[in-house]
C-alpha cells in the first residue's frame, strides 16, 4: 500500500530514494520488517490504527464507511463484497476495531446478514486502554422496529446491541426488543428516527467513536441532516453499469456540502480516501 496524500518531505525522500535504487526489498526499509507507509508493501494493523484514529475529545464524531465502483454503484447484487477487496476488508475490520458502535439501517441488517462484531486480539490492548469494550456495539437504527430479534445480533453480542427508534414506535416491539436484551434507544420524538439525534443519544451511552456502514439510505439521512463528520470511501476500479445505488440516497440538500480530502491511501488500483467537514 502506497500513501498517495497527505504528501510529506518523508514520502518524497522515499519517492526519490526509489528512482535511484530500485532494488527488491526497498518497500521494506524498516529493521522491524514493517512495510514504510510511503513506499508501499502491507501495512500492519496498528499503521492502519494510527492512520484512522479518530479526533480527541468527548464530543461524539460520526464516521461512515463506504465502497463504491467507478461508476458510482455502492453495490452488485445488492451487497458491496463483490466491489470490496482485501485490503479493503482489512480497513474495514481496523475502523471496526476503533470504534465504539457500528450505526446501521434495518434494510443493511436484513440484506447483508448482519453478526454481532468480534473482538479481535490485535486491538484488544487499544481497546483496553481507550476503556472500550472488547468489541463495539451494533446499533440498528429502525423506526418499526420489524427485526428479527432471534438472530445473532440480538442474542449473542459480546458487547451491548442498540436498537435505535423514534418514542412512538410500536410499544410491544420496544418491549420485545428490551426481552431480547437489546437496548433501546429513542432518537425522535415521533415515530420516526431523526437523524441528528442518533449521535447524541448514543453517546448518552458513552459512545463517541461512530461509525457507520450505512446502508445507503441511512447515509443520505445523516448527510441531508448535516451531521456526518467524515467519510472513509473506498474508490474500487471497477465498472457495474445497471442501476445500483449510490452511496448515499434520500433527500437531496438545497447546498451541496464541502468535505476536505485529508487522505489517500493506495493498493492494486483501489483508492482508500479520507474526506472531513470543513
Amino acid at each position: 500500500m502506497r500513501r498517495l496524500f497527505p504528501v510529506t518531505d518523508q514520502t518524497c525522500d522515499r519517492r526519490d530514494a526509489r528512482t535511484e535504487d530500485r532494488t527488491p526489498d526497498r518497500t521494506r526499509d524498516r529493521t522491524d520488517g514493517r512495510a514504510d507507509g510511503a513506499t508501499g508493501g502491507e501495512w500492519g494493523l496498528d499503521e492502519l490504527a494510527d492512520a484512522y484514529a479518530y479526533p480527541g475529545g468527548d464530543t461524539p464524531w460520526l464516521r461512515a464507511n463506504m465502497v463504491s465502483t467507478l461508476d458510482g454503484a455502492a453495490q452488485h447484487d445488492g451487497r458491496s463484497q463483490p466491489i470490496s477487496n482485501d485490503t479493503d476488508m482489512r480497513i474495514f475490520g481496523t475502523l471496526r476495531g476503533l470504534a465504539d458502535v457500528v450505526v446501521v439501517g434495518a434494510q443493511t441488517v436484513r440484506q447483508e446478514g448482519y453478526r454481532p462484531a468480534r473482538a479481535r486480539e490485535q486491538f484488544a490492548a487499544r481497546r483496553a486502554a481507550a476503556g472500550q469494550t472488547v468489541a463495539p456495539s451494533i446499533a440498528v437504527v429502525s423506526a418499526s422496529l420489524e427485526l428479527d430479534l432471534t438472530l445473532p445480533l440480538f442474542t449473542a453480542p459480546l458487547a451491548p446491541t442498540f436498537v435505535v427508534t423514534g418514542a412512538a414506535a410500536p410499544a410491544d416491539r420496544m418491549a420485545e426488543a428490551r426481552e431480547a436484551g437489546a437496548v433501546v434507544v429513542l432518537a425522535g420524538e415521533g415515530a420516526v428516527v431523526e437523524p441528528e439525534r442518533v449521535a447524541p443519544a448514543l453517546a448518552e451511552h458513552g459512545l463517541n467513536r461512530l461509525l457507520t456502514e450505512g446502508g445507503p439510505r441511512l447515509l443520505g439521512q445523516f448527510v441531508a441532516a448535516g451531521v456526518l463528520d467524515e467519510l472513509c470511501l473506498t474508490i474500487s476500479p471497477m465498472l457495474t453499469g445497471g442501476d445500483a445505488q449510490r452511496i448515499a440516497g434520500g433527500p437531496a440538500i438545497a447546498v451541496p456540502e464541502k468535505f476536505v480530502l485529508t487522505s489517500v491511501l493506495e493498493e492494486a488500483g483501489f483508492l482508500f480516501t479520507r474526506y472531513r467537514r470543513t
